[in-house]
């Protein structure tokens, strides 16, 4: 039985980046036990979405249309007036969050799905997005398998073997890891 207090996510494993000129996107790609279907429910269901996602939706993401997002974690939450532009049930989800572009794609794997996430995101904080992301869709999976830890993100992410994950993807990536909280002028 999984509990919140002994979770310890696993090495930093399943990233890349693709570079294209100033434009990153982090790639990063899961196996999981559980159907595309379930899995598609986790990614737009805002019931779902609050038991591990870092932020909240305001309606379900089903479906090709306007949708708020708001930052849950953060110090300051912030609420973004956004749109699903691409919802092809249970395989393919886009939507920009902020300036972020996101998309999933899931495929059959076994029994299971093949989960890949596109994030563009300021490759300053590259690694810091693959370490979140990382530990959410840890959280997603055990939600799915029923054995619910409850969302992780921002400071509480950081009892969580954050920093090492974020070290490790850094040095994957090739380059320094960004101090946490960050510093201005970097």
């Amino acid at each position: 039985m999984s509990s919140r207090s002994n979770y310890k996510p696993g090495p930093a494993t399943g990233a890349t980046v693709d570079k294209q000129g100033d434009t990153w996107t982090l790639v990063l790609v899961r196996e999981l036990r559980h159907t595309p279907k379930q899995v598609w429910e986790a990614l737009t269901d805002p019931t779902n979405l609050r038991e591990w996602a870092p932020f909240d939706a305001d309606r379900n993401m089903g479906t090709v249309g306007k949708v708020t997002l708001s930052t849950v974690g953060t110090p300051t939450p912030q609420a973004s007036e956004t749109e699903v532009t691409c919802a092809q049930a249970p395989h393919l989800l886009q939507y920009r969050w902020g300036d972020n572009e996101m998309r999933w794609q899931l495929e059959p794997y076994g029994t299971g799905t093949r989960l890949t996430l596109w994030h563009s995101i300021d490759r300053r904080y590259i690694a810091m997005g693959a370490a979140g992301w990382h530990i959410c869709i840890d959280v997603l999976d055990r939600l799915l398998g029923e054995q619910p830890l409850g969302r992780i993100v921002g400071a509480e992410a950081m009892k969580h073997d954050w920093l090492r994950l974020n070290t490790e993807y850094a040095k994957q990536f090739g380059m320094e890891p960004q101090k946490w909280p960050p510093t201005s002028g970097t």
